[in-house]
C-alpha cells in the first residue's frame, strides 16, 4: 500500500502572512522543505492541488518540488485550458482531475465525469500523450466509474469523504458504496487510490475495501506534525499502513 502526502496545507499557512511577498528571504513554511520531510518520513509520493485560484500553492512550488524530489509527484487541477497547459509544461508523474468550486475551504466531493466526457477526452489524450498518467477524483458511484474509463483515465480516487464524516450504519453503508466502486474499477482494469478524511482512526476500517493501491493524506499527516513533526508524522502514518493487512 503505498502513501502520497498532500502537503498543501503547508502552503495554506504559508499564503496567510507571505502572500504578497513570496520572493522575500524569510517566507515560511518552505514548500520544499516540507516535501522533503515527506519523503524522508516515507511517503511514496508527494501531492500538490494548485487550484486555479491560486489560495495556496503556487505554479513555482510545483516547479520547485518537481526538480527537487525524487518522488513521483501528483499534480491535482481542474480540468480546464489554463491548467491543462500547466500540466503540461510542468509534466507531472500523475495529474488527478478535481472539481473546483471557488466558496469551497478544500476540494469538497467527486468530479462529475459523467456529464464531462466529451469535454474531458481530448484533455486527458493530451496528458498521456505527454507522459502523465490520468487520474479522476471521484465519488464511489458506478456511473463515474464507467465514465471514468470512457475518457480514457488510467486511475481513480475514490473520495472517501463521506465514508470518513459519518458513523455508526451509515459508516457501513458507505464502506460499501467503495466496496463496489473498487470491485467495478478493478474488473474495468482501472488503478484504484483512495483519499480525504483519512485519518488514523479510520484506517483500519478502510482495509475492507479490496484493489486500493495508494492513499493519498494530507490534512490529518499536517495537523499531527504540529506536535510531532513532519517527518514523524508521515512515518506514523507509514508504519500504520504497513500494520494493516489490506484486501
Amino acid at each position: 500500500m503505498l502513501l502520497g502526502v498532500n502537503i498543501d496545507h503547508i502552503a495554506t499557512l504559508r499564503q496567510a502572512r507571505y502572500s504578497s511577498m513570496l520572493d522575500s528571504h524569510n517566507v515560511e513554511p518552505c514548500i520544499l522543505s516540507a516535501a522533503q520531510a515527506a519523503q524522508a518520513g516515507g511517503a511514496d509520493s508527494i501531492t500538490i492541488h494548485v487550484r486555479e485560484d491560486l489560495r495556496h500553492m503556487q505554479k513555482e512550488d510545483a516547479r520547485i518540488v518537481r526538480r527537487e524530489i525524487a518522488l513521483p509527484l501528483n499534480l491535482e487541477m481542474a480540468a480546464t485550458q489554463s491548467m491543462l497547459e500547466f500540466a503540461l509544461e510542468l509534466c507531472p508523474d500523475y495529474v488527478c482531475l478535481v472539481p473546483e468550486r471557488r466558496e469551497e475551504v478544500t476540494t469538497e466531493g467527486g468530479l462529475d465525469v459523467a456529464s464531462r466526457i466529451e469535454e474531458l477526452k481530448p484533455l486527458i489524450a493530451q496528458l498521456k500523450a505527454n507522459g502523465s498518467q490520468v487520474s479522476m477524483f471521484i465519488d464511489p458511484d458506478l456511473n463515474q466509474v464507467e465514465a471514468s474509463k470512457a475518457v480514457g483515465a488510467t486511475m481513480i480516487e475514490l473520495h472517501t469523504g463521506c465514508f470518513a464524516n459519518n458513523l455508526g450504519e451509515q459508516r457501513q453503508v458507505e464502506t460499501e458504496r467503495l466496496i463496489t466502486a473498487a470491485q467495478y474499477a478493478q474488473s474495468i482494469q482501472l488503478e484504484i487510490h483512495a483519499g480525504h478524511g483519512i485519518q488514523l482512526s479510520n484506517l483500519a476500517e478502510l482495509a475492507s475495501i479490496p484493489h486500493i493501491q495508494e492513499l493519498n493524506i494530507g490534512h490529518t499527516i499536517i495537523a499531527r506534525a504540529l506536535s510531532i513533526g513532519l517527518q514523524s508524522a508521515v512515518r506514523e502514518m507509514r508504519s500504520a499502513i504497513d500494520a494493516i493487512a489490506w484486501s
